[in-house]
């Protein structure tokens, strides 16, 4: 009887110290929680001011951290930026942007940002905006030190604003953008793989071929970079020129109707700042590609006039006309015969070469016409 009295108070008191336990750790976790949210505070404020000594300017109407227990989530209402260091100086505005870190995984910010986007320059209306049904950024690693980083965009449209009319430039269904530091770091000689993946994407205002809908799925990786300090692109090109930059197209699929295309291949940049190098190309469906690029109508220009046509116009009137309206399908029929066969995915097709010499571009034998040069 002595011994059962003893033991019940002790098992009265544990339930006591459980209690007590819990109640110490949830201090500690909100004690934790708080001072972290603090030096979240705290690292924004110094990044803000870091970036604006560099010349962009970040900004919001109001500022809250959340997310407690299990997250630390950073609201920016009517998010901003000046951006002077581009020529010409660049205007962002945003409704708002949330960001958040899970408190067990602090090197993963994931992003949402709510839209629509304005660009333009400063205290000027916008010349672009951007509207989508979701966004989301991904970054990984320390914010001074990314490892890797992705945009997620769905249903997104990107429009051109002159006065009340608007331009559409882009538009997709879904867009993914994936940027990875394989080699160097953010400071030293970075190396980057760069994945873009497009479902429904479509330029309508670059070209006829570009408004019909295509998916692609393009892994390049450029060389030459010295570091991600901010600079004006001209600046950037001709620093990847002097190192000898470069970049790698590991793989790219394209795939619009019933033509598909893979590529792969390496270009560089000349020293007038202009492409220069070759992508390997394997199309199924030439026969479709050509005329919806217009290259059918560009051999009856470039054949005419010329020896033989003339001849066979003096042999038969109208004769040599004849032949220059067939050139296009001739045209397309030799690249067929003239490319090497090959087969994509169980389909019969043709490989042919891209080049690009100091910004001249041809298919083949074809001449394209020339890029502009980037600086």
């Amino acid at each position: 009887m002595m011994q059962q009295s003893y033991s019940e108070p002790r098992r009265r008191r544990w339930p006591l110290v459980l209690v007590f336990l819990f109640l110490l750790a949830a201090g500690l976790w909100a004690g934790g929680w708080y001072y972290a949210a603090g030096k979240v505070d705290e690292t924004i404020a110094g990044w803000k001011a870091r970036e604006a000594r560099a010349g962009r300017v970040y900004s919001c109407s109001s500022q809250t951290v959340s997310g407690f227990p299990f997250q630390i989530q950073v609201r920016c209402a009517d998010a901003g930026a000046d951006l002077k260091t581009n020529q010409p100086p660049v205007a962002l505005k945003a409704k708002d942007i949330w960001v958040t870190a899970q408190v067990w995984q602090p090197t993963v910010l994931t992003s949402e940002i709510v839209g629509p986007l304005m660009i333009g320059e400063p205290a000027q209306p916008p010349s672009l905006v951007a509207h989508w049904r979701h966004a989301q950024t991904q970054v990984h690693g320390l914010p001074i030190a990314p490892e890797s980083a992705t945009i997620t965009l769905e249903d997104a449209t990107v429009d051109r604003a002159s006065g009340i009319e608007t331009q559409r430039l882009f538009q997709a269904k879904r867009t993914v953008l994936q940027g990875r530091l394989v080699q160097g770091s953010v400071t030293h000689n970075p190396v980057i793989e760069v994945v873009l993946k497009l479902v429904a994407g479509a330029a309508p205002s670059l070209h006829p071929v570009a408004a019909i809908p295509l998916d692609a799925d393009v892994t390049a990786v450029l060389h030459g970079l010295k570091d991600f300090s901010p600079k004006p692109w001209p600046a950037r090109f001709r620093e990847l020129q002097a190192a000898g930059g470069r970049i790698d197209v590991t793989h790219a699929r394209l795939q619009q109707g019933e033509t598909l295309v893979v590529a792969v291949g390496a270009l560089g940049l000349s020293l007038r700042g202009r492409l220069d190098g070759q992508l390997r190309l394997t199309v199924a469906n030439l026969e479709k590609l050509l005329p919806a690029l217009g290259l059918d109508k560009m051999a009856p220009q470039q054949a005419a006039p010329n020896r033989m046509t003339s001849a066979l116009d003096r042999l038969a009137p109208g004769l040599g006309n004849i032949a220059r309206q067939n050139a296009g399908p001739a045209l397309v029929a030799g690249l067929a015969f003239l490319g090497q066969p090959a087969e994509i995915e169980g389909r019969r097709a043709v490989m042919l070469p891209l080049r690009f010499s100091d910004g001249a571009v041809s298919l083949g034998p074809i001449p394209l016409g020339q890029v502009p040069p980037l600086f």
